[in-house]
């Protein structure tokens, strides 16, 4: 019988999975459910050391005698220490050992109860990885144990072989064993060039292929055209992505679809690349409808699991996988894209009443060929995704973090050292957070920036769920009565402004005019939040009825 304890299942089932069958086991009973488990499970080759400072060594030796990787298992306090020499040796011989310590609860380290220290990270920089599991209470909880056990064992033998940590706080009762089967665990593999072939035919066995292009550098944009008939490849804006047959216009399409649609839509595969997703729709989509398979192109084999079903990460570039894969063949051909296209065709880009939304339409529509756009976070890069965008714009964004700090700064030293025209739409909350931009002396003339001032954070008044009271909205929303028309012109920059439809026209025609200028202009843009917000919900409510 097995442990009761989900964590230490879990911990057991991928230990398996992963190939390791030796086991040393130190005595103690904090670590008791941990013993029984791996001893009564018969895969496991298991060894009885009572020493840990032995224990260690015992399992660093039957490592170097397999060449693959030994576990060995010791009690919390100072049992843990015991095995630092043993660890610091497996460390500089480069041998893969893995290290399971039982743990108290992070509730009673440092207060006084027995066999207590701080147990995470004691090895500091004697192992590849050391990771300390969450106590189990719910299913995320139970996805992230999960994640960062699989990240342990994969570490072990990740370009070169040393030693992993992984630690688990258990908490009483420690000695219910009611199990009968261990649990089959989510397995998350590591596949590199070799191993093309293989992930081809993992391809192959499923119709439903959907690629998911995250954020890219202008300067990395590629062409997958060799590959893209047998997936239906998603992109937003800061994707930079370059094939016409990419659906930009994904997001709308998910808050159209009924419940029935996306689950007829939905992938069985996944490709991610690149970096961050804004969208929110898609990512709660395929978190409550997961593919089958989720294979991640990571070159430096950093392992996101964004959608909680990660199953592979794929250890090369992007342009080395799609070439790779496209060399043998590409893979066979799927309607599937034809079923997302035939949705996402039909669904207009708003034609809005001035607002903070037309006044994006508007630049995005009349933008000149081969500018660059930058895009603030919050509400201007959302909005910016509703509309159809050139194929020889580059857009930057900081998405890293999706803070609202050093958007302009940003945008100014991009332009700085770049001879096309550069546009940065803002907010006022990011401007006025990084005004100081203007204040550097790598300002330079062919930088545009349409500021739109709604008095506050819109985004605050568009986010379901958030029902403000008036007297928070000072606090929530930050709304505010200020312009920068004085500092924009007290640093040299040409301001213009609209407080109406007729006045934003006129402007914008003036402010992206492809004519170099003498000095960097400003269009700010006055509108309402309340009723930017109500515009938006009206173009969402006008299309759910077309």
């Amino acid at each position: 019988m097995y442990s009761d304890i989900k964590s230490i299942l879990q911990l057991v089932s991928l230990t398996l999975a992963h190939g390791i069958e030796e086991v040393v086991l130190c005595p103690g009973s904090r670590n008791a459910p941990i013993v029984e488990t791996f001893s009564q499970c018969a895969a496991f080759k298991c060894h009885a050391v009572t020493d840990e400072r032995s224990a260690g060594f015992v399992a660093l030796g039957a490592a170097l005698r397999t060449g693959h990787p030994v576990a060995v298992c010791c009690t919390s306090g100072s049992a843990l220490l015991n095995l630092h020499p043993a660890v610091a040796e497996a460390y500089y011989q480069q041998v893969p050992l893995l290290v399971i310590s039982a743990d108290r609860p992070q509730a009673w380290i440092g207060q006084m109860d027995g066999q207590t220290l701080p147990q995470p990270d004691v090895f500091r920089t004697l192992v590849k990885k050391s990771v300390s599991l969450p106590e189990i209470h719910s299913a995320e909880d139970e996805w992230y144990s999960n994640r960062l056990i699989n990240e342990a064992l994969l570490e072990m033998t990740h370009h070169t072989c040393g030693p992993v940590h992984i630690n688990l706080p258990i908490s009483e009762p420690l000695f219910r064993f009611s199990v009968t089967k261990l649990p089959e665990e989510r397995v998350i593999r590591r596949y590199t060039h070799r191993d093309i072939d293989t992930l081809a035919e993992l391809l192959n066995r499923y119709p439903r292929r959907m690629v998911i292009q995250g954020q890219s550098n202008p300067s990395d944009r590629q062409y997958y055209s060799t590959t893209q008939q047998g997936f239906v490849w998603l992109a937003e804006h800061i994707g930079n992505a370059e094939e016409q047959e990419v659906i930009r216009n994904f997001d709308t399409a998910l808050y159209l679809l009924s419940e029935e649609e996306k689950h007829a839509l939905a992938p069985d595969v996944v490709i991610t690349f690149s970096g961050h997703i804004v969208s929110k729709r898609l990512k709660q989509y395929l978190r409550a409808i997961p593919p089958k398979v989720h294979l991640h192109i990571s070159p430096d084999g950093s392992m996101p699991d964004l959608f909680c079903a990660l199953s592979g990460v794929v250890e090369l570039s992007p342009e080395e996988f799609w070439q790779a894969l496209a060399a043998r063949g590409g893979v066979s051909a799927s309607d599937y894209a034809a079923s997302w296209h035939k949705v996402t065709a039909s669904i207009p880009a708003p034609h809005a009443p001035y607002s903070e939304l037309r006044a994006i339409g508007e630049l995005m529509h009349q933008l000149p060929d081969d500018s660059v756009l930058h895009l603030a976070n919050s509400s201007v890069v959302r909005f910016a995704q509703l509309y159809p965008l050139k194929p020889t714009i580059m857009v930057q964004c900081n998405r890293g973090t999706s803070g609202i700090e050093g958007s302009l700064s940003t945008a100014v030293g991009y332009a700085s050292g770049c001879t096309r025209l550069n546009f940065i739409a803002i907010g006022d909350l990011s401007f006025f957070y990084d005004m100081n931009a203007l204040w550097s002396e790598a300002l330079t003339s062919n930088l545009r920036i349409l500021l739109l001032n709604n008095g506050g954070g819109e985004i605050f008044h568009i986010l379901p769920g958030l029902k403000m009271q008036q007297v928070a909205h000072n606090y929530i929303a930050a709304d505010h009565t200020t312009s920068a028309k004085g500092w924009a012109e007290e640093r040299g920059v040409r301001y213009i402004c609209a407080h109406n439809e007729e006045q934003l026209l006129a402007a914008m025609s003036e402010f992206t005019a492809p004519s170099p200028c003498d000095h960097p202009l400003m269009l700010e843009v006055f509108t309402s939040k309340e009723q930017d917000a109500a515009i938006l919900k009206d173009y969402y409510h006008q299309i759910k009825q077309q």
